[in-house]
């Protein structure tokens, strides 16, 4: 069972109220001490899918309260090793606790979530050092037909967290993750496109190459694999599993068709570009349609009602978006496929 332990400072006129709170949300086990003279510090233990309910719990009841603050850590052992409650055992306010956790699914805590998300959609010199290595990773790749140098290419890249980050805040509504997503994605893209245009003049691309024509061409699969892998990004962080965004990272394969749609206009293959191209939006586009509902499905929703309100606004919004640009690009692969 993983477990989260949730530090929680507060003034110490305040204590019984946070007492009484911290047991109403059956923790495995807390403590409490007095830090300075009026403070206190309240440690508690609690399964990673019950971090959400019990911090927004605290922070309705004292977030407007000077001094108050809580701390998430992530407890990699704890001994004697924690017991699950049989359901005949517990409340019924426990048991349907239970239910509604069970049916929302194990999944870190929107603020956890939040903060492992925030951390990939932020601009630095990092990511374009990454993604411009990644590029020519990628382009030496496809030049030698070498199958391992691409996979490597992909993952490299950090084009897939500023993806997740974007969904992520279309469902919270939050403004601001989703305009720093969107600048680091926008700027991503140009960079890889600039540094494989200059790469398609200085050498010669030759069109025949199996890895190079494999990505001028989409087809429906390809929608259908990285809707998959949209949803696999956003359940694999949600969890807590960031090792498998490294498999998913492989499956949606977003910095391959920009490198070679890149090559291919500097070289002036024009004639290939359109299907490249195509593979490429196939794939942003489904990553953040998939992406947005996966998150929406594992009830992740902002804390107060008028974030809410404002959440399901920009949700709709996005959602009709894409919705919209992948059905014009069905069309688009079924022209291009009927003739």
């Amino acid at each position: 069972m993983p477990l989260r332990l949730i530090e929680i400072m507060l003034p110490k006129g305040h204590l019984n109220v946070a007492q009484e709170l911290i047991q109403e949300n059956a923790p495995l086990d807390f403590w409490k001490e007095e830090i300075t003279e009026g403070q206190m510090r309240f440690k508690v233990l609690v399964p990673t899918e019950k971090t959400e309910q019990m911090m927004d719990a605290l922070e309705k009841r004292f977030s407007k309260i000077d001094g108050f603050r809580i701390v998430l850590f992530a407890v990699e052992a704890s001994v004697p090793r924690p017991e699950r409650k049989e359901k005949k055992q517990l409340t019924s306010v426990e048991l349907q606790a239970a239910k509604k956790l069970e049916k929302r699914g194990a999944r870190i805590g929107r603020e956890e979530l939040y903060s492992d998300v925030d951390k990939m959609s932020r601009l630095s010199w990092i990511f374009i050092i990454l993604i411009i290595l990644a590029s020519v990773v990628a382009a030496v790749g496809i030049l030698r037909n070498n199958v391992a140098f691409i996979i490597g290419a992909m993952v490299i890249a950090p084009v897939l967290g500023p993806n997740v980050a974007l969904s992520l805040g279309t469902t919270l509504g939050d403004g601001e993750l989703s305009r720093r997503a969107l600048k680091t994605i926008t700027l991503g893209i140009v960079t890889v496109f600039v540094f494989s245009a200059i790469v398609g003049m200085i050498f010669k691309v030759n069109t025949q190459i199996p890895e190079l024509v494999s990505r001028t061409e989409v087809n429906f699969g390809d929608i259908v694999l990285a809707l998959a892998a949209g949803s696999a990004a956003v359940l694999s962080l949600s969890s807590g599993l960031v090792s498998a965004l490294i498999g998913v990272m492989v499956a949606v394969a977003l910095l391959p068709p920009l490198v070679t749609t890149g090559m291919l206009v500097g070289a002036g293959h024009w004639d290939l570009v359109t299907g490249s191209l195509l593979l490429f939006f196939v794939n942003f586009i489904c990553v953040n349609l998939s992406g947005v509902i996966t998150f929406i499905a594992q009830g992740i929703r902002p804390l107060t009602w008028w974030e809410a309100h404002r959440a399901k606004k920009a949700t709709r919004n996005a959602i009709i978006l894409w919705t919209g640009l992948l059905f014009l690009l069905v069309l688009l692969i079924y022209l291009s496929q009927k003739s």
